[in-house]
């Protein structure tokens, strides 16, 4: 397993973001392995379903921010 260095802040995010992960990888049309292993995924695959958590993770931020939901 890799040695990650990235701590949560907020308990429980972490099942959210695997959450996250799966649906977009879901609309997207990229099949996550369920081993948990990535080796034999694209870069481009990877890369655009962390991109997408990204400008998903800002938009929510952004509408927090403005008060809407």
């Amino acid at each position: 397993m890799a040695n990650r260095s990235n701590q949560l802040v907020i308990p429980g995010a972490r099942a959210a973001l695997e959450q996250m992960k799966f649906e977009i990888a879901q609309e997207l049309g990229i099949q996550i392995p369920m081993d948990g292993y990535y080796g034999n995924m694209t870069t481009r695959d990877t890369g655009s379903i962390g991109g997408n958590i990204t400008r998903r993770l800002i938009q929510i931020a952004e509408q927090q921010l403005s008060g809407s939901r």
